[in-house]
């Protein structure tokens, strides 16, 4: 493991951390039985029955886990 050679002062490693930004996920807009449908790609998504009960997850129209 390495090991720092001397301290880092308080001033570096604050500029450091801030140097991270927050960025804005890019969604997907579908539209599903008439209703728009916002999503992020390449997850699986939970299918509902007509009441809102979890059925299952699928992913490109394949169901690839239970819930």
């Amino acid at each position: 493991m390495a090991v720092p050679k001397r301290k880092q002062s308080r001033s570096n490693t604050r500029s450091r951390r801030s140097q991270w930004k927050a960025e804005i996920p890019t969604l997907v807009k579908t539209v599903e039985n008439g209703k728009t449908v916002y999503s992020l790609p390449h997850r699986a998504k939970v299918v509902t029955d007509s009441v809102g009960t979890e059925l299952f997850m699928e992913y490109k129209g394949r169901k690839v886990a239970d819930v």
